[in-house]
């Protein structure tokens, strides 16, 4: 008993440490087309694939936290406030519906899309920015749909990242308790399939040239096993899938080698972007046993250094950036975002950990 409430204790300390990353949540409806427009504002166009149901309790929220049968798409237009108005690196929640777009974030658009009309949607999109490079984002744990949205949007503004954004979302329940957790890990991992069955159909249409795929948290997790099974299902990842950023990954270090492995030779260039300050994962390893989670690794110790050397692995280690531990990489325009940004613009190598922050 005394070893359960110790458990329960360093948990719940965890657990409330993990919600100052989401302290200000948003609020409901924010999804709900906003008619207004602002001088300066930009607008990002997002694609969706989600395994969430479709909401029946709130319109602005397009989809719950349910686990849903069939894959549902959507098309979403974000309207981000003029750079001089707002603090580059964060998503500026309005305070009050439906938002002022001359510095709140504010949904411009939003329709739900059928599988064809997904696809559809890409090749227009491709054409009309003239552009041929897809960065999908796989949110992590404690999102809900509206949160992702927002945050892959604020990403790809503040990078000026040269790709069209797709942004896949699995049930998180957008909580933050134990059973949530449990419930999420669960939700993610019943998702891979799909989230597999997403990067066919953006890597079989003929407008997309390069796919960069940018996981969080426990979407990492999500996002091995998919790339892991689309390797063992078809003997290679495919050409097209060149890059995976694997942000505070909430990964175990003893089954991250052997995902990597199962991916094949051929796999793409993978980068893990790391805290060791990260009080998220500090949770995640409690509630595994003790097990070290990949995100928060020093990746200049041993046996980490030499094993990710041996899978080709580049590390960025963000501990001295500043911000919150867990999402630090998507609020500094020096760490993942100006990576994104390098990589997808000039089609170079991802730089060493040395240049990390630069």
């Amino acid at each position: 008993m005394l070893k359960r409430n110790r458990f329960a204790a360093a948990t719940g300390l965890a657990l409330a440490l993990l919600c100052c990353s989401c302290a200000s949540r948003p609020l409901q409806g924010v999804l709900v087309p906003n008619a207004q427009s602002a001088d300066g504002a930009a607008r990002v166009p997002i694609l969706v694939a989600t395994t969430r149901e479709r909401s029946t309790r709130d319109p602005g929220e397009l989809f719950g936290s349910d686990r849903a049968l069939d894959v549902s798409y959507a098309s979403i237009v974000v309207s981000i406030p003029p750079d001089s108005t707002r603090k580059v690196g964060e998503v500026q929640w309005p305070s009050a519906l439906p938002g002022d777009p001359q510095r709140d974030f504010v949904t411009a658009s939003a329709d739900y899309l059928g599988d064809q009309s997904f696809n559809s949607a890409l090749t227009a999109e491709a054409k009309q920015t003239r552009r041929n490079k897809v960065l999908v984002f796989v949110h992590g744990f404690n999102n809900r749909f509206d949160e992702a949205v927002y945050r892959l949007a604020q990403i790809v503004h503040d990078s000026n990242a040269p790709a069209m954004p797709v942004l896949f979302s699995w049930p998180s329940r957008g909580e933050v308790r134990l059973v949530a957790y449990t419930s999420d890990r669960e939700s993610a991992s019943s998702s891979r399939e799909a989230l597999e069955q997403l990067l066919d159909t953006i890597s079989r249409n003929p407008n997309v040239k390069e796919i960069t795929v940018l996981a969080h948290s426990m979407g990492c997790e999500l996002t091995l096993e998919a790339l892991r099974d689309r390797a063992t299902r078809s003997g290679r990842i495919g050409d097209k899938i060149k890059n995976v950023l694997l942000v505070a990954p909430d990964v175990s270090v003893d089954e991250f080698p052997t995902d990597v492995q199962q991916m094949g030779n051929k796999r793409p260039r993978i980068a893990l972007f790391v805290s060791q300050d990260d009080p998220a994962l500090k949770l995640s390893r409690t509630i595994a046993g003790g097990v070290q989670r990949v995100g928060d690794i020093n990746p200049d110790q041993e046996p980490y250094r030499s094993e990710l050397q041996r899978l080709g692995i580049m590390v960025f280690d963000l501990s001295h950036l500043q911000g919150n531990a867990h999402s630090r990489a998507f609020e500094d325009i020096t760490s993942v975002m100006g990576m994104i940004e390098q990589r997808l613009a000039a089609g170079q190598q991802l730089a060493s950990s040395s240049d990390a922050g630069r």
